[in-house]
């Protein structure tokens, strides 16, 4: 191991959380385990593990924005057999934004799979966000991501992705490949929302099919626990939505969901950040922009 490596595995406990064993692949391993806890001054990091190529770094939060933690991966991409985990936590009464640095390459795979594994974690009376930018998969990548999530009464969560099926930009498209995708949410420790997306081999069938992504190129989910999801449903809906962008709120078992599929990545990356900083304002009260960083 490298000196580099040795001192990016330096420890700081994260809430006393152990880092899961990863087993040995093709490719590189790294993790990021971060803990926010509430004091007398305010939100405070209480916790931060990371082994690279995945970093956190915490620029100055925007004005009225909660303490902000940048999540960045500095091997340019993920390919085939890395397998990374992030490990996100936020204590009873503090608050927490978590946003991507950039968009996430996923390039294409000589035949391992890639694995990312997101636990999160929201304490009573506790406010996460994690803001994504893009996943943009290459023709031929093949990653495994889950998200489990955890929410205790009186939290709130505010959660995402958004996926690009190929290089569109460069006239590239996702034709073959693996994308397995899901997501599990417990709030008290009880299953309240479980969705998996599982797309293998010809991958372009699926995303044409007219019961399936119907031609898009990108799409997106946004996921809201919250206590009063009625009140936030219309505020949702009535987000302005370009034609190119298919878009759809609802709530189920208590949550909040909204959808979108579109044809154009700008288009949907722009009605993505308008409906994440309208609800982010109308739950919690913040600011009604996102941070410059998600931008950039």
């Amino acid at each position: 191991m490298s000196d580099v490596t040795s001192r990016y595995d330096q420890a700081v406990p994260a809430g006393g959380t152990p880092v899961p064993a990863i087993p040995p692949g093709t490719g590189v391993t790294g993790y990021a385990h971060v803990a926010l806890a509430s004091g007398e001054s305010g939100t405070a990091l209480a916790g931060l593990r990371q082994r690279v190529p995945l970093r956190v770094l915490f620029p100055l939060p925007a004005a009225g924005d909660p303490l902000t933690a940048a999540l960045c991966s500095v091997s340019g991409g993920v390919v085939g057999g890395d397998r990374l985990s992030l490990d996100l936590a936020v204590g009873a009464g503090a608050a927490g934004l978590f946003v991507a640095q950039a968009a996430e390459k996923v390039y294409r795979s000589t035949g391992a799979d890639s694995h990312i594994d997101v636990r999160l974690s929201v304490g009573p009376g506790g406010w996460m966000e994690v803001l994504p930018q893009e996943t943009i998969l290459f023709d031929g990548a093949r990653l495994c991501r889950r998200t489990v999530a955890d929410v205790a009464p009186g939290g709130t969560l505010m959660a995402g992705e958004i996926l690009v099926f190929g290089r569109i930009a460069r006239g590239e498209r996702m034709r073959t490949g693996l994308i397995s995708d899901s997501w599990r949410i417990a709030r008290d420790g009880r299953l309240a929302w479980y969705d998996a997306l599982r797309l293998d081999g010809d991958i372009a069938r699926h995303l044409d099919a007219p019961a399936g992504f119907g031609g898009a190129h990108g799409a997106a989910t946004l996921l809201m626990v919250v206590d009063d999801p009625r009140r936030l449903l219309p505020v949702l809906r009535s987000c302005p939505c370009p034609p190119a962008v298919k878009f759809g709120a609802s709530i189920v078992n208590g949550m909040l969901i909204g959808r979108w599929l579109g044809t154009d990545g700008m288009t949907l990356r722009r009605s993505f950040a308008t409906a994440w900083s309208t609800l982010r304002g109308a739950a919690g009260g913040w600011p009604r922009s996102l941070p410059r960083l998600w931008h950039i």
